[in-house]
Order: C-alpha cells, then structure tokens, then sequence
C-alpha cells in the first residue's frame, strides 16, 4: 500500500509525538491536563530534554530545594536547554495563599507557551493546579478534582488550604 506524502508526514509526525508522549509518561507521575499545560513528580536530569523535545518552554517546580529527589542544579540544567526556569518553593506542611498568587500569576505570565509543573511527587502540583483551573479558568469541580485525583486525595494540611483558597477566591466553603 502506498502513502501519500501528507499520509506519510502524518504517520511519522503521530510516531514522533506517541513517542514523545511515552517518554514523558516515564516522569514520576506524569499527567497532561491541556495541549500546554503538564505535570508531574520530579523530572530526573536526563527527563529535562524530553521535556524541551516535547515542545515545552517554560519549567515551573514548586518543590524546595531540600525535598525528596530535588537536583541541586536544576534551574542550570533547563536554562541551559533554552527552557525558562521558575521555582516557587512550597513548604509541604504550610502552604500559604501567596505561594498560589505567586503560582497564578506565573502561570497567567506564561499562557500563550507550554509549561511544564513540578513538584516533588505532584502532589503540590496538582492542588495548585486543581485550584488554578477553578478559579481561573473556571473548570467544574467534578472535571477538576478528577484530575487531582489521579495523583492523590489532599491529606488535612492540603484540604484546609484548597478550602481556604476556595473560599478567599469565590466564596465557596
């Protein structure tokens, strides 16, 4: 059977990115939630050109430098594949509603580019996602726990804070 040659650009531009896909779901905990926003656990050195092939352009980790699986040189390694670096450190056992403005506007900086979010397991992540795309972007609960469920349900600590957040944000309690 022949391809024409859009056939042929198709099929290997599908390979290309099914592949890449599946390189990137070797990351920790690895979710895509839209065609530019993705997330997951701690990227190791060698993930970080995965993710520049996959077309990212923006890293945004919200882990401590002192967390689990942290790589001390991390802003050098994707800055030196062109990739912009931002760190909003989040204390695990206090998040505050300054870490999520900082994060919002962050993110709100960087809509029009696709960015990659990290934390240490995405478990940050993915409440501060959570919590982005209902407030910001006014996802439904039920779409937007979904996905927080998938990588974890909030421990105490965590479900006070998206409480509080919600509350501050839209006068949910």
């Amino acid at each position: 059977m022949n391809l024409s040659s859009e056939e042929d650009f198709f099929a290997t531009y599908f390979c290309d990115f099914v592949a890449f896909m599946t390189d990137l779901n070797q990351i920790l905990n690895f979710l895509p939630l839209s065609e530019t926003i993705a997330t997951a656990g701690q990227p190791t050195v060698e993930q970080f050109s995965d993710i520049k092939q996959a077309g990212y352009q923006t890293i945004v980790n919200l882990a401590p430098a002192t967390s689990t699986y942290a790589i001390p040189n991390e802003q050098e390694i994707v800055e030196s594949q062109g990739m912009q670096y931002v760190h909003i450190p989040v204390v695990w056992e206090e998040p505050t509603q300054e870490d999520f403005e900082r994060f919002v506007s962050t993110i709100n900086r960087h809509v029009n580019q696709k960015v990659f979010v990290h934390c240490a397991m995405n478990m940050r992540v993915s409440a501060f996602m959570y919590l982005y795309r209902r407030i910001q972007e006014s996802v439904s609960d039920e779409q937007a726990k979904q996905d927080l469920h998938r990588i974890w349900m909030p421990n105490d600590t965590w479900q006070t804070f998206i409480d509080q957040v919600l509350e501050r944000n839209l006068g949910i309690d």
